[in-house]
């Protein structure tokens, strides 16, 4: 900071002396730093900054010291994953349902499987999260271009540098936010798949919204308010054509491997969080003011969040990694899967094979004293606000039918 402050008044002391009424002076001069250091936190693109760093060398002594950034990774160059990265002796292992009797049956092994299969077709995209955000990756894909005429100015070239390098030049960074171009998992169209995630050294909680189709009702004006009262009957979970429902998963999450395919979701799911979060380390290492991380991704597919406590939990808590691929390890997991075969929501989306999926450490249920699968009243309302709408509102829709709970082993 006092750096900062000794480079302004040096280039003070070099500007052009003016008449009296200011004339012939830089009218920025007059600004207080923190008036300049506002409008840029407002501003927080990295991008922008970079430019910002241009302007003059009072600029180029503040930007270092803005507290809020927004990083958008905008270029991928992917390299072809190592051989033994689809497979490896950290697949998840088998589940345990703790429904009734003729569901546990239907559930039992359900992962064993396609396990492997998985954990193969989501190691490309994983290695591409690796490439965008590892300092030494980003310096090998950089190894064949010549070198610069001039030193670059700081964050002034977002492409072809990793978040790591871009950030150095930040001493006072507080509140990070990171955009991916794309998640990580591949789906087809139309079918939904949302997660949010925190971490602190581990997994905190994880919640994830999914649909095998996801559709949009055509209305019209005639037929408005009809439609508008069809779907709040629809969308209520206590209306009394559901009542039934209400009280055990429904059969169809059993046909046509309806079960398996929401535990690849989880999974898949769980992978990446993992992943963004093992990334994550050399940021966090070094910048020990950040108290608030969000990585997102365009697609917005997936949120990962860290506050300041669970930060500061890494920073003095080493990370476990699993031994297959550079990913945080999963403790063992307590999940809590709500679905429902058809949600109609007010806006006039159709939620087909809609599912949700409430995840926590099963050591904290216990040490809680909640049991198995149970999520708490605050995790119930972090599960309700995690989604914007009109997702939110399917999420809420869905944590009031049965449950169906299972545990996944450390992976």
């Amino acid at each position: 900071m006092e750096e900062g402050r000794q480079e302004h008044e040096e280039a003070e002391a070099e500007g052009v002396e003016g008449c009296p009424c200011g004339e012939g002076r830089d009218q920025f001069d007059r600004l207080h730093d923190a008036v300049l250091l506002d409008v840029l936190n407002r501003i927080g693109d990295v991008k922008a900054l970079g430019r910002c760093a241009l302007v003059s060398r009072r600029f180029h002594a503040l930007v270092p010291l803005v507290d809020s950034v927004f990083v958008r990774v905008d270029c991928v160059i992917p390299d072809d994953p190592p051989p033994s990265a689809s497979a490896g002796p950290g697949s998840p292992q088998q589940q345990h349902p703790h429904h009734q009797a003729p569901a546990a049956a239907r559930g039992r092994g359900a992962l064993a499987p396609f396990a492997r299969v998985l954990l193969g077709g989501i190691a490309r995209p994983i290695h591409a999260l690796g490439q965008i955000l590892s300092p030494a990756a980003a310096a090998v894909s950089r190894r064949a271009e010549p070198p610069p005429a001039s030193p670059p100015a700081p964050a002034a070239d977002v492409s072809h540098h990793s978040p790591s390098e871009v950030l150095r030049s930040f001493k006072e960074l507080r509140r990070l936010h990171i955009e991916l171009p794309t998640g990580e998992l591949g789906i087809e169209d139309g079918v939904l798949l949302k997660w949010k995630a925190d971490f602190g050294s581990t997994l905190g909680r994880c919640v994830i919204l999914g649909a095998s189709s996801v559709t949009s009702k055509p209305t019209s004006p005639l037929a408005q308010p009809e439609t508008a009262a069809d779907d709040s009957t629809a969308a209520s979970p206590d209306s009394n054509r559901e009542t039934e429902e209400l009280g055990s998963v429904p059969e169809s999450l059993y046909t046509n491997g309806g079960l398996k395919l929401r535990v690849v979701w989880t999974i898949s799911s769980l992978i990446a969080a993992s992943a963004r979060h093992y990334l994550l380390q050399p940021i966090i290492s070094n910048h020990a003011t950040l108290e608030s991380l969000n990585l997102t991704d365009a697609d917005g597919q997936g949120v990962l969040t860290m506050d300041k406590r669970q930060l500061q939990e890494l920073r003095v808590r080493p990370v476990s990694a699993s031994a297959s691929s550079h990913r945080t390890l999963m403790p063992a997991l307590s999940m809590r899967l709500h679905y429902a075969p058809l949600i109609k929501l007010p806006c006039g989306t159709l939620l087909k094979g809609a599912t949700l999926v409430a995840i926590r450490p099963s050591e904290d249920a216990l040490r809680e004293g909640q049991g198995v699968g149970a999520a708490g009243s605050v995790g119930t309302c972090w599960i309700s606000e995690a989604f914007e709408e009109p997702y939110r509102t399917a999420a809420k829709v869905l944590l009031k039918r049965s449950p169906y709970c299972l545990e996944m082993n450390s992976f």
